[in-house]
C-alpha cells in the first residue's frame, strides 16, 4: 500500500508560489532597479511566514512597512506603490491593512515618548504588558521557540528613531539604546547591531543611487529640449517666390 502523503507538507508554499501569486495581482510592469527590492523583502517575507517558530507581531509589521516606503521611495508612477504592497503582502495571504494599522498604531504610541520612555515601554511589553500592543509583542518575544527576524528589528530601530533622531546618528547612543532594548526583548544582541548597520548602509546606498538615477534623468529631459530647440530653429520658412521677368 503507497504512503499516504503529508497534507501539511505538501500545502507548504514555495517561492514561486509566492512570486507567481504576487505578479497575478500586480500585473504591471515594475521598474528594473526597484525589481529586486520588492522580490528580496518578499523572499524574507516568505521564509518567515512559512517558518512555523516565527509570528507576526506590530514590531514586524512596522519594519515591513518601513522597509518598504524607505527603499521604494522616489519610485514612479507613485500611485503603483500602494498595488505593489497590497500585491505583496496578498501574495503571502495576509492583510496589507493589518501592517499599515499596526505600524501606524506603534508610531502613534511613540510619538509621545521620550527615548527612555520607549525603552521602558519594551521592558514592560517583555514582562508585564499593559495593552494589546504589548501583549502581541510579548506574546513573541516570550515564546520558548521565538524567531528573530531583521524586519522586527528595523521595527525597533524605526521606533527609536521616531523618538530621538539625534540618539540614532551617535554611535555609542544608538549601540547602547539597541542593547537595551535587545535585553528586554530578548533579542540576539549582536544580529541586531549587524542588520541595522547593513540596513542602514542600505539607505546610504540607495539615497545615491537614486541622486545619480535623478541627475541622468534631468541630463535626459535637458537634452531632448535641446534637441526640440534645434529641429525647430533648423525648420526653414517658406522661401519668396521670384518675381517673374517682365515682357518689352
Amino acid at each position: 500500500m503507497s504512503a499516504i502523503p503529508n497534507p501539511i507538507v505538501n500545502n507548504v508554499r514555495t517561492v514561486s508560489d509566492t512570486k507567481r501569486a504576487f505578479y497575478n495581482i500586480h500585473t504591471r510592469p515594475i521598474n528594473s532597479i526597484y525589481r529586486r527590492i520588492v522580490e528580496e523583502l518578499m523572499v524574507e517575507m516568505h521564509l518567515l511566514a512559512v517558518n512555523v517558530d516565527f509570528r507576526y507581531d506590530p514590531l514586524y509589521a512596522l519594519g515591513v512597512v518601513t522597509s518598504f516606503d524607505r527603499f521604494m521611495q522616489g519610485y514612479r508612477p507613485e500611485q503603483d506603490k500602494a498595488s505593489i504592497f497590497e500585491g505583496l503582502c496578498q501574495a503571502l495571504q495576509d492583510d496589507p491593512y493589518r501592517y499599515r494599522a499596526d505600524a501606524d498604531r506603534l508610531r502613534s504610541m511613540a510619538n509621545s515618548k521620550s527615548a527612555q520612555d520607549l525603552l521602558a515601554w519594551f521592558e514592560q511589553a517583555a514582562a508585564a504588558p499593559m495593552d494589546d500592543l504589548q501583549g502581541a509583542i510579548h506574546a513573541s518575544v516570550s515564546n520558548a521557540n521565538y524567531k528573530y527576524s531583521r524586519l522586527g528589528a528595523v521595527g525597533l530601530f524605526t521606533l527609536l528613531e521616531l523618538v530621538d533622531p539625534e540618539l540614532v546618528k551617535d554611535e555609542a547612543q544608538r549601540e547602547a539604546a539597541l542593547k537595551q532594548a535587545s535585553t528586554a526583548l530578548k533579542l540576539p544582541e549582536d544580529k541586531v547591531q549587524k542588520d541595522l548597520e547593513l540596513y542602514r548602509g542600505n539607505l546610504d546606498k540607495l539615497a545615491q543611487a537614486q541622486a545619480v538615477m535623478e541627475d541622468i534623468l534631468k541630463a535626459d529631459r535637458k537634452k531632448r529640449e535641446q534637441q526640440a530647440n534645434a529641429a525647430n530653429q533648423a525648420t526653414p520658412s517658406e522661401a519668396p517666390k521670384d518675381e517673374a521677368p517682365s515682357g518689352s
